[in-house]
């Protein structure tokens, strides 16, 4: 999963959490969305501590890609939200293509800390429903 194929992996999360919550009009929900089902399960992996460490890190590689995303933070707990500053103001934060780069950033931080077969095995956990075929490396997991 290069970053082009963590780019599509992002892609096709966001497009599954969009179509799953017809009711929200925002991408951004969608983005919200995926950022906190990968906090729920990383946390159990790696912690608070750790998966906090993982998004901002994340969020900061994104932030040079995609400079909208300047108002947006990792708070203690790993959550996605913007600066209480910039609440108010008119920004970008996760409009358009700022929610894929963020989102294949953590994909590909995940990707290279844990490898392919991890990464994609907690996708799958956490989007049952989800199809991930030819995200990786064409190898299919053995179980």
């Amino acid at each position: 999963m290069l970053q082009l194929g963590a780019r599509d992996l992002a892609q096709r999360l966001l497009a599954h959490e969009a179509a799953a919550d017809k009711t929200s009009v925002s991408a951004e929900s969608a983005a919200l969305r995926v950022h906190e089902k990968l906090r729920r399960s990383l946390c159990v992996l790696a912690g608070v501590a750790g998966y906090r460490s993982l998004a901002s890190r994340a969020l900061t590689l994104a932030k040079a890609r995609a400079p909208g995303l300047r108002a947006m933070q990792v708070t203690a707990d790993g959550t996605l939200q913007m600066h209480s500053e910039a609440r108010s103001e008119s920004h970008k934060g996760l409009a358009g293509d700022n929610q894929v780069i963020l989102i294949s950033e953590l994909l590909g931080l995940l990707h290279t800390f844990i490898g392919e077969a991890l990464t994609l095995r907690l996708l799958r956990e956490a989007w049952p429903n989800a199809v991930f075929e030819n995200c990786d490396s064409g190898e299919e997991e053995k179980a």
